[in-house]
């Protein structure tokens, strides 16, 4: 099996044309790009302002983690019945599979923000916009962050049902062995979808170090060896 494995991925003829591993592979990249951008775009103003007010808190942010249980298969063919083929149902499936963690991240972040600093804010004579903008959202950003990188990685993990409602990506290599019983040609995808999830981690964790600022990245290592 390692061997028909090796095989498979290192046939130039598998990695080249429409089909091919680069081209799904963009494709499923795209996908996940955008829906967690678009989920991100939703989620984070969302969970900043219930974290900034308290209100709603916890109905919210107990209904977002309750979407983590819908199975996405099935409300992307739910959806798929009721708009039609295309990108759009799959799109909105995903979003919805990474509102919980990034929505949870930016309420958590906010809402944890350190009290002595913002206690110091407010005796400074800072407005709430201000002690949000300049307080909690910057002691929020790594939670923020972290939020994302784990919808990212639900998300390539699971961008691999667009295949079944007729859409590309590596799923579609996947389901392209499953007809056929290429147990070597499903293993690869697997195998690519997650190395592509490794790799997008990584360039999501070099983001964090570049975004948060060196003090909090320092105050987060020494309560971590506490």
């Amino acid at each position: 099996m390692i061997g028909e494995l090796l095989a498979w991925l290192t046939d130039p003829a598998h990695w080249t044309g429409p089909g091919g591993i680069l081209a799904q592979t963009l494709r499923h990249l795209y996908y996940c790009v955008v829906s967690v951008a678009a989920a991100s775009l939703v989620a984070v103003p969302l969970g900043v302002y219930l974290g900034h007010t308290g209100r709603g808190s916890v109905l919210v942010v107990g209904a977002s983690n309750a979407m983590r249980a819908l199975p996405t298969l099935g409300l992307v063919t739910l959806l798929v019945l009721a708009f039609g083929l295309g990108e759009l149902p799959a799109l909105a499936g995903l979003v919805v599979l990474a509102i919980p963690s990034i929505l949870s991240g930016a309420h958590a972040g906010v809402r944890n923000a350190p009290a002595d600093a913002v206690d110091a804010a407010r005796g400074m004579g800072m407005t709430p916009a201000q002690r949000l903008w300049q307080v909690e959202l910057p002691t929020a950003l790594p939670l923020v962050l972290g939020g994302v990188r784990s919808a990212m990685l639900q998300v390539v993990a699971t961008a691999a049902v667009a295949a079944y409602v007729g859409l590309g990506g590596l799923g579609r290599i996947l389901l392209d062995g499953l007809k056929i019983s290429d147990y070597a040609q499903m293993a690869s995808a697997a195998i690519v979808i997650a190395v592509l999830a490794v790799l997008l981690d990584l360039v999501l964790a070099g983001v964090t170090r570049l975004l948060v600022p060196r003090g909090l990245q320092l105050a987060a290592r020494r309560g971590g060896t506490e």
